[in-house]
């Protein structure tokens, strides 16, 4: 019991990202507040990308194309498996959900996957953590281009993102990405002791954009538009969506023959989706009340996988002998 109920409580940083929601619902920005409030987003995204490539070793990459066909396996978990279920159930969806919100869970589905959180529950499950960090990396770093690309794509018949927003990518993300790289050179080692600081400025431009978002979709009468019954159906489709993909991903990995420890990487990497990447992405591809509903389904998606993972993560971990993970 003492488990379960710690497995449940929730983190942290979902209590502040909860916490932001209720401040931008009471206090939202207005004003000349707005404006510079707008500024200070765009500023902490370039800032977040550039610490992010100044973080991310090239290495890490490069060593992905050594076990390829693990690699090959999660990115079709992440940018394949996912947005043809967003596809397969899009009649369905659009008709339960308010349309923002199935807008929000077709975003979702084309997200690239987490970097510390599929790492860590690999480690606790006792899989193969190199593979984990390099699927990872390499996931993040394609997610800068395809994840656009497959939302533009998946939502251009709709009218909801255009090509032209690849502008806004390029220099808000992309742009700060490459910079960071060629600045690694220098600023490597020093990023990667603080790590303190990276937490910090990843969570509190996370924040920052949600305050942001909400507060333009609370001005827009999100309240209005999206009830209980709505947030409850957000949760049962989270929990249906990522049920469906750890069976599948669990499905391909024995299929495929991989070994204990390869799976536990394909599942945690193949599974779980980017909050880091998502906010920033989902403020630079969609107009700000607008984003504020939308990214609803990526917040609630964010806090089931952490609980699911965490669980299934310990059973592996369970199952797995001591020499065999030594």
């Amino acid at each position: 019991m003492n488990r379960l109920v710690s497995a449940l409580r929730p983190d942290s940083f979902t209590l502040m990202i909860v916490a932001t929601v209720g401040l931008a619902s009471v206090v939202p920005a207005s004003g000349a507040l707005v404006p510079l409030l707008d500024t200070a987003v765009k500023a902490s995204v370039m800032a977040l990308f550039f610490l992010h490539g100044a973080r991310l070793a090239r290495e890490a990459v490069l060593q992905a194309i050594g076990h390829w066909r693990l690699q090959l396996s999660i990115l079709g978990l992440t940018y394949l498996l996912f947005p043809s279920i967003a596809l397969l159930t899009g009649p369905l969806g659009s008709r339960l959900l308010e349309p923002t919100l199935y807008l929000g869970f077709v975003f979702l589905c084309c997200l690239p996957s987490t970097v510390q959180s599929s790492i860590a529950f690999t480690s606790v499950g006792r899989g193969n953590v190199p593979a984990a960090a390099c699927a990872a990396s390499a996931s993040n770093l394609l997610g800068i281009v395809v994840t656009p690309l497959l939302t533009g794509l998946l939502l251009a018949r709709q009218g909801q993102v255009t090509f032209g927003a690849m502008g806004s990518i390029v220099v808000l993300l992309l742009l700060p990405f490459v910079a960071g790289q060629v600045a690694r050179h220098w600023l490597g080692d020093w990023v990667s002791r603080r790590r303190l600081l990276l937490t910090t400025v990843d969570r509190g431009a996370i924040l920052l954009m949600i305050y942001a978002a909400f507060g333009k979709a609370v001005e827009a009468g999100v309240w209005q538009r999206v009830s209980v019954a709505d947030l409850g159906l957000v949760v049962v489709a989270s929990i249906v969506l990522l049920a469906t993909v750890l069976v599948l991903a669990v499905f391909v990995a024995r299929r495929l023959g991989f070994s204990r420890e390869d799976e536990v990487a394909i599942v945690f990497c193949g599974s779980m989706k980017s909050l880091v990447t998502g906010m920033p992405m989902a403020n630079v591809l969609f107009p700000g009340a607008q984003a504020g509903i939308l990214v609803i389904p990526m917040i609630v998606f964010h806090q089931v996988q952490l609980l699911a993972c965490a669980v299934l993560a310990r059973r592996y971990g369970n199952r797995t002998s001591a020499p065999r993970a030594e």
